[in-house]
């Protein structure tokens, strides 16, 4: 890839980006007032979320890896949040139960 078609993709990625904003703004009001459109508009943050979350727990670059320490990690994550600690608490958590299993 040249420096030039780099530079295409970052200036096109920013105008989509800007363009799907933009679009959030232009929408009727109307459109959001059915329940189950909003409930779904809600939801969808924590879904990336979770998608980015599992994606960088099981993958290494291009290849799955099952790394133990890291899978406990984040399931002692997961049983944190799931127990309402504070964010700074399921952080420590998490990078205990990994260093202490990769300390094994």
């Amino acid at each position: 890839m040249s420096n030039a078609t780099g530079w295409y993709i970052v200036l096109l990625s920013g105008v989509g980006c800007y363009a799907l904003k933009l679009a959030g703004y232009v929408m009727p009001a109307r459109w959001f007032e059915h329940s189950r459109l909003r409930r779904l508009i809600e939801l969808m943050p924590v879904a990336l979320l979770a998608a980015l979350i599992v994606v960088q727990a099981v993958a290494s670059g291009r290849h799955y890896d099952w790394n133990a320490a890291r899978l406990a990690g984040v399931a002692v994550a997961a049983i944190a949040v799931w127990r309402k600690a504070p964010f700074i608490v399921v952080v420590i958590l998490a990078a205990t139960t990994a260093a202490l299993l990769r300390a094994i």
